[in-house]
């Protein structure tokens, strides 16, 4: 060995092996720190927190608050506030739920308004900051209430409200129906100088919209043009949808030509349309529903799926099938939606009426022409084969699925309801060979089914294929 290789060799076999140290060591060494900090200081615990230089992440806030919940949530919520209000952190919403559901907020919404107390009692440091991420708790935690009486404790602390924090109880007031106490919030907006925008107006209408107050919903409009929120489609489809719920079906058509007419951000897109047609559907008027659809298609807004399904399940209903096959062969020349979607689509259809026999002939009829159904339409095929008692049909129609490649998407309730059914009919042969089939897949076995197929395995002496199958098990 030359000196030089000597040299390389014994440098390397003499180096010290560093060992690695994760990131999440360093976050519960941070954790513990922050942790014993909130344990000795419960007065003031943010004036104690902010001694350190803390470069907080979510790793290491989760942790303190998992701490926090066993013994203490009055200080792990103060602790969540600094978190908050840190300059280099900002809570997930997430975070938000998590804390809601560690401190048990829901069910306990009094320790909100202690914190408070506890704020003026020790003089605590309250800002701007401190009063938004508690509304954002609120909000999570959907307590209206509770986000209105913090709201009303900000000049308390000589602290003034802007149209942000408005907007979270305004939305949460809105949101329980309680459209009274949300007008009240907006009214009171403009004695304090500040005024609503777009975020006030869409809650505003959308609460209208959602306890029928449609003459309201629809004045908003002229109040919104003369704070400079010009309604747009979003606004406009929300008054279509209520107007759609609770009025007519004229009136919301009328709505419809004035966004084609005011063009801009108000053009009408797939999600007004729809929402449109599903309203005539629901209504039994399915062929009016047709007249929606040449609009769309005029204004140059091609159908989707849903629109496509939504018509379909309309004609079914109301008995129109032939029409049903019409339609599917004017949207695929579309180019939107493929035969594939649109058949798999009128099978689901047809089995949700009870009409089986139609629903079978049609699957049949798709697979022979080359057409792959989703994932729903073979779920729903097998399982109404296996609702008959037709098990071995339903394997068949299972193998086939194979065949062509479509059998991640059957759901796992299929698998189990179809391994049930061929064991309790003596088709154990195909039973053994689809709960194979199952474990090479790592599709789990249901809960509910695992003890039927256990026992049956155990009695045809496969103890071993019962035990693999009954840990697979969710």
């Amino acid at each position: 060995m030359s000196s030089s290789s000597f040299t390389r060799f014994f440098s390397q076999s003499i180096t010290p092996k560093i060992p690695k140290i994760s990131a999440s060591h360093f976050a519960t060494s941070l954790a513990d720190k922050l942790y014993t900090l909130l344990q000795k200081n419960p007065e003031n615990a943010e004036r104690a927190l902010n001694s350190i230089q803390a470069k907080l992440d979510t790793a290491c806030v989760n942790e303190v608050l998992n701490k926090c919940s066993f013994n203490n949530s009055q200080i792990g919520l103060r602790f969540f506030i600094w978190a908050g209000c840190h300059s280099n952190y900002r809570h997930s919403s997430f975070m938000y739920g998590k804390a809601c559901q560690l401190f048990k907020i829901e069910q306990n919404p009094r320790v909100i308004l202690d914190l408070f107390e506890a704020f003026k009692v020790e003089k605590c440091v309250v800002n701007v900051k401190t009063f938004k991420v508690v509304l954002s708790l609120c909000k999570e935690c959907r307590l209206a209430d509770e986000t209105l009486l913090v709201l009303r404790k900000m000049p308390e602390f000589d602290l003034r409200a802007d149209t942000n924090a408005y907007n979270i109880v305004i939305k949460l007031f809105c949101d329980k129906g309680d459209m009274n106490m949300a007008q009240k919030l907006m009214g009171e907006m403009g004695l304090i100088d500040l005024y609503p925008d777009m975020v006030t107006y869409m809650s505003m209408l959308k609460g209208f919209c959602d306890v029928g107050r449609l003459e309201e919903a629809s004045s908003l409009f002229k109040v919104m043009r003369g704070h400079g929120c010009v309604p747009n489609v979003v606004a406009y489809s929300t008054l279509i949808d209520g107007v759609c719920r609770f009025g007519s079906v004229e009136r919301a058509m009328e709505l419809l030509g004035e966004m084609e007419k005011e063009g801009g951000d108000c053009n009408p897109n797939i999600l007004t349309y729809t929402s449109l047609i599903q309203s005539l559907c629901e209504k039994g008027r399915t062929m009016d529903a047709f007249s929606v659809l040449d609009r769309m298609e005029a204004f140059g807004c091609a159908p989707n799926r849903v629109t496509v399904s939504t018509l379909l399940k309309g004609l079914c209903m109301e008995g129109h099938l032939e029409e049903a096959y019409k339609l599917i062969d004017r949207v695929v020349v579309g180019g939107s939606v493929s035969y594939g979607d649109c058949y798999s689509s009128l099978v689901v259809c047809l089995i949700r009426i009870k009409k089986i026999e139609e629903a079978e002939k049609l699957f049949r009829r798709i697979l022979v022409s080359g057409v792959k159904p989703n994932g729903l339409a073979w779920s729903l095929m097998i399982k109404e084969l296996c609702l008959e008692n037709r098990v071995l049909d339903g394997y068949c129609l299972y193998e086939e699925t194979e065949k062509i490649g479509c059998f991640p998407t059957i759901d796992s309730d299929i698998y189990s309801i179809l391994l049930v059914g061929l064991y309790q009919q003596g088709y154990s042969a195909e039973a053994t060979k689809l709960a194979r089939s199952m474990l090479e897949k790592g599709t789990p076995l249901k809960h509910p089914y695992v003890d039927k197929v256990v026992e049956h395995l155990k009695k045809s002496g496969d103890n071993e294929l019962a035990a693999e199958l009954a840990n697979t098990g969710m």
